[in-house]
């Protein structure tokens, strides 16, 4: 069974994707970025990293899960050396055990400095 879910409080993709899709005991979001409910992109790589990590929060809960059951990170990153920041607002929101994680470097949307997606396994 898969269900795709549009959280309440995030915009509505305008291109064709769902922001978090449960399969079976799995869910996965999609990348989510520093925008919020109003769609406005957060300031600075700290506030978008943080805003990005919240957006995946509610893509979570709406799918009936929580930050502790992230089993991968996948992160995105326009300038690698936002790097230490993005770790820094990383470790608020996620303790050891951690997730399996990557982050690399990649030419992101204009504004956007960071994006992250997730990978849970329902509890």
């Amino acid at each position: 069974m898969t269900d795709a879910i549009q959280p309440k409080g995030l915009p509505v993709p305008a291109s064709p994707y769902s922001p978090v899709v449960r399969a079976g005991e799995m869910v996965y979001t999609s990348g989510q970025t520093g925008a919020g409910g109003d769609g406005a992109v957060a300031e600075g790589i700290e506030a978008q990293t943080r805003q990005t990590l919240e957006n995946v929060r509610v893509c979570l809960e709406a799918a009936g899960c929580g930050l502790t059951d992230v089993v991968k990170v996948t992160a995105y990153l326009a300038d690698m050396a936002d790097f230490e920041t993005y770790n820094a607002v990383y470790r608020e929101f996620f303790t050891q055990p951690y997730p399996a994680r990557t982050t690399v470097g990649a030419a992101l949307a204009p504004g956007l400095m960071v994006e992250i997606e997730a990978v849970a396994k329902l509890p």
